[in-house]
């Protein structure tokens, strides 16, 4: 009782805590939509306000193209707050200076019929939108001139103007009212689209023609406003353009105002020259603009109302919010905001990337492991089901007729299973056991030993070849086991690569571009895209001086001591566009450098040689040699061979590990073909970096390294790829130094001393008595003294590749800069 009453209290403890804990979530959700609720609904107040204003404003004093086109755009992007917006419009029309209110409310209800009978249809299409406001608004205007009986060409000009402005104010909303819907993916707009956001904003401000606060004309107060916003974050150009386009639409509005756009202009392009300073610079730039040209032209009178509305504006723009002006400044292309937007929305791409390519990456490994239990929990009990359906087997074939059954499987049951036992192990390890073999005892307690014999032999070769087909599946799932676990360290290694490109390298950057700009060098851009040891990767576009060789005399080496690791010019393009520049990119050099030389034959003079040799570098630092060999020679042969050749590179070079890239290239030569079809492969990895070399023997022949007058062989005792499904790969590693030679043959030339020679010791000593280092004449002088030992008779296909290995010699010696320290590499990311 105590027990279960003191479970009953810690039970309801937990439950008390997780209680809580939903609680505090559901809390934590609530308050999450209770702020974006509140954000929604902030916005959703400023385009009612919006919707107010602009239907109030009109221009030329008697056309309203702005309110209709308004609710269009909004029909499309916010239908939830539709009604309220068409209200607002509604009450703004009102109380307009020419009351218009019939015919902005019949043109809503024209457009709405037509945008219902679309949907009916399934026509509808915010692209229609432009055309559906162009047939409202041209269909009422032309009806009420039509019921007056007031049409002349003038009235119709004017109704068409009305319709066409109606058209391209609703291609312009298009584009500026998702800014306050919130509906954009990013915050990268166009300068075509920042233009018609100040078209936006300044057409609401006309809804505010006619309104004073004693000498305070509201709508000048608005315009001065915008323009110092607009100066501040994008700098001169952008405060005059929103100078012009506002001064125009406000002179548009109000006919005595013309003079405002000269004014707004040049006033916004000084308050855009001193926007390096802070808000006050550029508050001081738009005053001493408007004073001025309002001294010129003005009475006294107007300048003073003049410099209440700019102090008026100054006012607002020093109150303004900091986030107000972070917001906006992420809308304007070139600023610091909108490019940090940038790189924090393609961040966020990279990182979703990522964590998917991490899933996927799990999602193998799971694989794998399932696989590997699977296998380990059927080696357990197929044993224990092997022998219990051997047992039933041979007990129902030979004991199932025998009288004296109950007495040996009921009476003596473990004696007879213990005899059945011992049987079946002399059986396994001697499988042509005869009757004379059978042990006495066994004689005595069974009247039926022949038989159970005869029975029991064939139940075995049954039992091993189905063992066999067992085994041939357990191995195979080993196999995809262990290729799925080398999949999901790719993809995890992929992923990795994704995480580290989206670190922040801009300090790196600016040190470099400094370095440059302090030698005197034109530098238009660099982009550090990886700065890894052993893989640095630099972009840099410079001025180009013909006749001289910048990049690999002064960059590169300047780079190398910043850095503080050997760089080198990868490649460089020279602009087609754009003269005087060009792109250099920049990268690790190595440490060490390899040639190579091949010389080969096929077997009697033939065209096609059943040889393959590869020599390529695998972009990870490493260096790969290649050779391998197919069965028999010809083009058949020769295909075989470099399909073997071609797959272990492509696998390789994804950064698989080298065995499983050796038993997936088994794997899948066994299934390609049903012929008797295997290839043999000779590898070397080396890595340029610290000479390391790993190679890989798979049924090749021995290789060779020459140092000096050294000559040490290479062999392995594998068997070709794609002969047995499971094949045990040994990796051998040697460190090379700088000046060794190695020799790699198939077995035509290995064999060439015959079968009575030590090969061996025969192909040392002719290695020895080469002297030439280039290795192209190394491979052409061991081929030609194989052709004199055969007199000049091709019995087989013969290939040999050398290579040399040379520490690298940079051309041009690093040198330090005064005021140059070096760089600090950004932490890798795990």
């Amino acid at each position: 009782m105590q027990r279960r009453s003191l479970g009953a209290v810690m039970g309801s403890g937990w439950s008390g805590i997780w209680q809580k804990a939903r609680v505090g979530v559901h809390s934590a959700a609530v308050e999450n939509r209770w702020v974006q609720a509140f954000v929604a609904k902030k916005w959703s107040l400023l385009l009612i306000v919006m919707g107010f204003l602009l239907g109030r404003a009109m221009i030329l004093e008697q056309l309203s193209p702005f309110a209709l086109a308004f609710v269009a755009v909004i029909y499309f992007t916010r239908k939830d707050i539709l009604h309220w917006v068409g209200i607002a419009a509604f009450a703004g029309s009102l109380l307009a200076v020419n009351v218009n209110t019939g015919y902005l409310v019949t043109e809503i209800v024209i457009f709405l019929l037509i945008q219902k009978a679309l949907e009916k249809y399934e026509r509808s299409d915010v692209s229609l939108a432009p055309l559906l406001v162009f047939s409202s608004t041209f269909l009422v205007q032309l009806f009420a001139e039509l019921v007056v009986s007031n049409l002349t060409w003038y009235s119709l000009m004017m109704l068409t103007v009305e319709a066409l402005l109606s058209l391209v104010l609703t291609l312009i909303f298009i584009q500026a009212i998702p800014v306050f819907t919130l509906t954009r993916k990013n915050y990268h707009l166009k300068h075509e689209e920042i233009i018609c956001l100040i078209i936006l904003l300044a057409s609401v401000m006309t809804g505010t023609v006619g309104w004073l606060v004693g000498p305070v004309t509201i709508e000048h107060v608005l315009s001065r406003y915008l323009i110092l916003l607009f100066a501040l974050v994008g700098g001169a150009p952008f405060g005059a353009s929103v100078g012009v386009v506002t001064g125009l639409i406000l002179s548009l509005a109000n006919s005595n105002a013309i003079y405002q756009m000269s004014l707004l202009a040049f006033s916004g392009m000084l308050a855009g020259l001193l926007k390096e300073g802070n808000r006050l610079m550029v508050a001081f730039g738009m005053l001493i603009g408007s004073s001025i040209l309002s001294f010129y032209m003005g009475s006294s009178v107007d300048m003073i109302n003049s410099a209440w509305e700019s102090l008026a504006a100054v006012a607002l723009f020093l109150l303004t919010p900091r986030s107000v002006i972070l917001m906006l400044a992420k809308y304007v292309p070139g600023t610091q905001e909108n490019l940090k937007s940038q790189q924090d929305y393609a961040k966020r791409v990279r990182d979703v990337t990522a964590g998917r390519v991490e899933q996927f990456s799990e999602v193998f490994r799971q694989l794998a492991r399932s696989f590997k239990q699977l296998t380990t929990e059927d080696e357990v009990s197929r044993k224990e089901e092997d022998v219990g359906h051997f047992m039933n087997a041979v007990a129902q074939k030979a004991c199932e007729s025998c009288w004296k059954k109950s007495q040996c499987w009921d009476q003596k049951f473990y004696q007879t299973y213990t005899y059945m036992t011992d049987m079946m192990s002399q059986i396994e390890t001697k499988e042509s056991m005869t009757k004379k073999q059978i042990p006495p005892e066994w004689k005595k307690s069974c009247i039926r030993t022949e038989q159970v014999l005869d029975v029991m032999k064939g139940q075995y070769s049954l039992y091993k070849n189905d063992r066999h087909w067992k085994k041939q599946i357990i191995d195979s799932r080993h196999l995809v086991a262990e290729q799925l676990s080398g999949v999901s360290q790719v993809m995890e290694d992929l992923a990795k690569e994704i995480k580290r490109e989206g670190q922040e390298l801009f300090l790196q950057e600016e040190q470099i571009r400094n370095a440059l700009e302090e030698l005197g060098l034109s530098i238009h851009t660099i982009d550090v895209i990886s700065l890894d040891e052993g893989n640095i990767e630099i972009e840099i576009i410079h001025q180009y001086t013909k006749g001289f060789d910048e990049c690999r005399k002064i960059i590169a080496p300047l780079l190398s001591e910043i850095i503080g690791e050997n760089v080198a010019v990868m490649r460089e393009e020279m602009h087609t566009r754009g003269e005087g520049y060009s792109t250099v990119v920049f990268g690790s050099a190595k440490e060490y450098e390899v040639e190579t030389g091949v010389a080969g034959a096929a077997k009697g003079g033939d065209l096609f040689s059943g040889d393959s040799y590869s020599t390529v570098e695998l972009g990870n630092g490493k260096y790969a040699v290649a050779l391998s060999d197919g069965m028999g020679n010809g083009e058949r042969a020769r295909a075989e061979s470099e399909t073997a050749l071609s797959i272990l590179q492509q696998l390789l070079q994804s950064g698989m590990d080298e065995k499983l890239a050796i038993k997936s290239l088994n794997s899948v030569l066994m299934l390609r073909s049903s012929d008797e079809m295997y290839a043999t492969v000779d590898m070397a990895l080396i890595d340029m970096y610290n000479a390391n070399t790993t190679f890989m023997k798979i049924g090749s022949t021995p290789s060779f390294i020459k140092r000096g007058t050294e000559v040490i062989p290479i062999s392995a005792n594998n068997l070709p790829v794609g002969i047995l499904s499971e094949i045990d790969v040994d990796l051998v590693s040697i460190p090379l130094q700088s000046g060794d030679i190695l020799v790699m043959m198939t077995d035509g030339i290995f064999d060439a001393p015959g079968h009575a020679v030590n090969k061996e010791m025969w192909m040392k000593r002719m290695i020895q008595e080469i002297d030439t280092t280039l290795p192209q004449d190394f491979a052409d002088c061991l081929l030609e003294r194989i052709f004199r030992h055969h007199h000049g008779e091709i019995q087989d296909d013969m290939t040999v590749v050398v290579a040399r290995i040379e520490r690298r010699q940079p051309e041009w010696a690093t040198f330090r800069w005064p005021g140059i320290t070096r760089m600090e590499r950004p932490k890798t990311v795990s």
